[in-house]
C-alpha cells in the first residue's frame, strides 16, 4: 500500500498543528514558510480535511485553521479516509476496477488476503491517534497478528 504526497503532507499539517498549540489557529502560510509546501496544495489538503471534520477555519486576522477535536480523538483512519477517500481497496471488487472483470472469482486465493489487510489496516489505524503520531509514541504501540490455528478433534 502506498499513500499519496497529499497524505504525507496532510498528517505533517496535522502533527504541526498538535506542536504549534491545537488551540491556536495555524495558517498556510506557517505551514508553507515552515514545511517548505507549495501553498495551492496545501489549501487544498486542509479543504480536504475541513471537509471532513478534522479542522475548522477561522476567519480574520488572527484566522487560521484549528483542529476540531483534541489530538488523541483523532485517529489515523480518519485522516487517511479523508485525504485518500479509503483506506485499502480490496481492487478485485467490482466496483472499484469498473471495467476490468475477475476471471477467478469464487476460486481466488487472494481476495481473502486483500479483505484481511483492508479489516487488519482499518483496526489498526483506528487505534493510532494523531496525538500518538505528533508525540512520536508509535513505538510504544504493539501489534500482535496471530493466526487462527485449527486444531484437530
Amino acid at each position: 500500500m502506498r499513500f499519496t504526497t497529499k497524505t504525507e503532507y496532510g498528517l505533517v499539517c496535522l502533527v504541526y498543528m498538535v506542536r504549534n498549540g491545537s488551540l491556536n489557529p495555524v495558517t498556510v502560510k506557517d505551514i508553507v514558510r515552515d514545511e517548505q509546501y507549495p501553498s495551492a496544495y496545501i489549501e487544498k489538503i486542509l479543504q480536504s480535511l475541513r471537509i471532513a471534520g478534522i479542522v475548522a477555519s477561522r476567519q480574520g486576522a488572527q484566522g487560521g485553521y484549528v483542529l476540531t477535536r483534541a489530538p488523541e480523538q483523532i485517529n489515523l483512519k480518519d485522516i487517511i479516509s479523508a485525504l485518500e477517500g479509503g483506506l485499502f481497496d480490496v481492487f478485485c471488487e467490482p466496483d472499484v476496477r469498473k471495467n476490468i472483470t475477475c476471471t477467478h472469482h469464487e476460486l481466488c486465493g487472494l481476495k481473502p488476503v486483500w479483505h484481511l489487510t483492508q479489516k487488519t489496516l482499518g483496526m489498526l489505524y483506528d487505534k493510532v491517534t494523531l496525538k500518538m503520531i505528533a508525540d512520536n509514541q508509535l513505538e510504544l504501540f504493539d501489534v500482535h497478528l496471530e493466526p487462527k490455528v485449527k486444531t484437530a478433534v
